[in-house]
């Protein structure tokens, strides 16, 4: 059986879901929102940023603020 993802809009949208599928005795796994709308912000910069050239290694980065001392 194949599954289906839901995005209510509301705190009443997500209630009447539920209570629709508890009613009709469809089971349904609660899930956490998606990341937080600045999470998402900064991931986007950063891949561009990466895709612009502004990235450095690995390397590069230990050595300029990994320094042992």
């Amino acid at each position: 059986m194949k599954a289906i993802t839901i995005h209510p809009e509301s705190i009443e949208q997500l209630k009447t879901v539920k209570a629709v599928s508890k009613a009709w005795k469809v089971p349904f796994e609660p899930q956490s929102a998606s990341l937080p709308d600045h999470v998402t912000k900064s991931i986007h910069n950063g891949f561009d940023q990466y895709n612009r050239g502004e990235s450095i290694s690995l390397k590069a980065f230990k050595e300029r603020h990994l320094r042992k001392g």
